[in-house]
C-alpha cells in the first residue's frame, strides 16, 4: 500500500505534519507543455493506465504542497516570516544558542555555536528564509586579523528538512539522525582546532532543493551576510572561504559564481572557493546517472528541483506524483543513494519520451547552468581520478573557463573514485585554504 502525504493528512489515515506557514506557490505551476514536447511512450502511458491519478486531480498547487518536505516540529526551521519582502537578503531574523548540543558532535573545544535565521532569495527570485549553524572555537586565533571563518558546504543530499546541518547541530543525537553527515565533521575540526570559525548553511533552502544551484548559492552568500551583522565586532572585517564536495560542491561553486551579481558587497570578504567532486553540467552527470545504480541520486534530484521549479511537475506521470507525496519527500542521503540498486531510468517517473532530451530539459538544464558566469574569488577546483559519476572532464573544462577569464584557479587530479576523492584531495586543499585565510596572495595555475 501506498501512503501519500498531502497537505497535512494522509490517504491511510496516519498522522503527518505540515509545512508550516508554507510560501506561496511560484509561478509556473500547471504551466502547459513547451512547443515540441514528444508525447509519452506505450511504457508511460501504460504507467498512467494502471497507476491511478495522486490526489488533487490535476491542481498542480496540492500536488506543489504534497511535494515538500514535512514540517520538523521545529519553528525556527519550518515557519515562514510574513513580512519577508521588507527585509533585505541576509537581514537576521531570529537567533537561538546551540552550543550544548553542537559540542556533542565536536572534537574540538567549542567556545559557543549559534543557529541564525535570515532572509534570502529563492531560485526563481522570490523572497524566502535560509538557516546556518555558526560554530566558534575555544581555540584562539592567532593571527593579527580578526577570527577567519571556514563556510563548509557539507553535502546534505537530502530531501528531508531533519537531514540538514542546522537541524541536526541544534537537536540531539539521536533525533532524526542523518548518518551521511558525521563521515565529513573531521574536517571542521581541524579548522576549529586552528581557531577558525566554521559556518554551516543549510544551502538546499526550506523547500530541500537538493542540486539547485542558484537557491544554494544565495543561501550561502547570505549566510556570510548573516554572520558579519550578527556579531560585526568579530565577523565584520573577516575572511572567508566557502568549500564543498560532491552535493556541497555544487553550493560552494554556485556561491563563486553568484557572488558578483547577488553580493557584491561580500567582494573582498570571500577571499577563496573550493569545490570537489563538483557538478558543473547537469545535462552531463544527469545522462551519467541515468538507469544505473546512480539513479537513485537522479530521481531524488528530480524531485528536489522541482520544489523550486514546479513546472517539472507537469512533466510527471502519476507513479511519480505518488511517489514524491509519500514518505520518500522525507529520505536523507543515506537513502537516496541506495535507492539506485534497482537502476531505474527516469523515464519510468515522466509522461514525456525522451525526458533528458527534450526541449523542456533543456530549458531546465540552462536554468541550473552558471557556466557564463566569472568568479570574483580565487577557485581550488579538484577531481578524483576515478569518478565514476561526475565527469572529470566538466571540472577541468571549468577550471580552463575561469582562469582564461583571469580568475587565480587551481586544478587537482587526485587519486581515487568520488567518495576516495575527497579524502585524498584534503591535505592539498587544506594549506591552500590556509593560505586564502592568512590573506597571502593565491596561487594561478592556468
Amino acid at each position: 500500500m501506498v501512503t501519500v502525504l498531502v497537505g497535512g493528512a494522509s490517504l491511510c489515515g496516519l498522522p503527518v505534519r505540515a509545512l508550516a506557514d508554507p510560501p506561496p506557490p511560484p509561478d509556473g505551476l500547471g504551466a502547459p507543455p513547451m512547443p515540441g514536447t514528444p508525447g509519452s511512450s506505450p511504457l508511460q502511458q501504460w504507467i498512467d493506465g494502471v497507476v491511478p491519478p495522486a490526489p488533487g486531480d490535476g491542481n498542480y498547487e496540492t500536488l506543489w504542497r504534497g511535494v515538500l518536505p514535512a514540517a520538523t516540529g521545529d519553528p525556527i526551521f519550518d515557519s515562514w516570516p510574513a513580512d519577508l519582502e521588507s527585509l533585505a537578503p541576509g537581514r537576521i531574523i531570529e537567533t537561538r544558542d546551540v552550543t550544548a548540543t553542537t559540542a556533542l558532535r565536536m572534537a574540538a573545544p567549542v567556545a559557543r555555536a549559534t543557529l541564525l535565521k535570515f532572509r534570502t532569495t529563492s531560485a526563481t527570485g522570490a523572497p524566502s528564509f535560509g538557516t546556518a549553524t555558526l560554530i566558534v572555537p575555544a581555540t584562539a586565533w592567532p593571527g593579527p586579523d580578526p577570527r577567519p571563518v571556514e563556510v563548509n558546504a557539507m553535502p546534505i543530499n537530502s530531501l528531508g528538512a531533519h537531514c540538514t546541518p542546522g537541524f541536526q547541530m541544534s537537536h540531539g543525537l539521536l533525533d532524526h539522525p542523518n548518518t551521511d553527515l558525521p563521515v565529513f565533521l573531521p574536517s571542521m575540526w581541524l579548522a576549529l582546532n586552528k581557531g577558525h570559525a566554521v559556518l554551516l548553511p543549510d544551502h538546499e533552502g526550506p523547500l530541500m532543493a537538493y542540486a539547485e544551484p542558484n537557491i544554494a548559492g544565495h543561501v550561502m552568500l547570505d549566510a556570510i551576510r548573516a554572520t558579519r551583522a550578527y556579531q560585526p565586532a568579530d565577523f565584520g572585517d573577516s575572511r572567508y572561504v566557502a568549500i564543498g564536495y560532491s552535493g556541497g560542491g555544487i553550493a560552494a561553486y554556485a556561491t563563486a559564481m553568484l557572488q558578483d551579481e547577488y553580493a557584491p558587497d561580500l567582494t573582498g570578504a570571500l577571499v577563496g572557493v573550493a569545490a570537489g567532486g563538483v557538478v558543473t553540467n547537469n545535462a552531463n552527470v544527469a545522462h551519467q546517472f541515468n538507469g544505473n545504480i546512480s539513479s537513485g541520486i537522479l530521481l531524488t534530484v528530480a524531485l528536489a528541483v522541482a520544489r523550486e521549479h514546479p513546472e517539472m511537475l507537469s512533466y510527471t506521470n502519476h507513479l511519480a506524483q505518488w511517489l514524491a507525496t509519500s514518505p520518500l519527500r522525507d529520505i536523507c542521503g543515506d537513502a537516496s543513494g541506495p535507492l539506485g540498486i534497482v537502476g531505474l531510468p527516469i523515464d519510468i517517473a515522466a509522461d514525456t519520451a525522451n525526458t533528458l532530451d527534450g526541449p523542456f530539459a533543456q530549458a531546465m538544464f540552462q536554468r541550473l547552468d552558471l557556466s557564463d558566469r566569472t568568479s570574483t574569488a580565487p577557485l581550488f577546483i579538484y577531481h578524483g581520478l576515478h569518478d565514476p559519476w561526475i565527469p572529470l572532464g566538466d571540472a577541468e573544462r571549468t577550471h580552463r573557463q575561469q582562469c582564461a577569464r583571469g580568475v587565480p584557479s587551481v586544478f587537482r587530479v587526485v587519486g581515487g573514485e568520488h567518495l576516495i576523492g575527497y579524502l585524498s584531495g584534503y591535505p592539498e586543499l587544506s594549506g591552500w585554504i590556509d593560505g586564502r585565510l592568512r590573506g597571502e596572495p593565491a596561487p594561478r595555475e592556468c
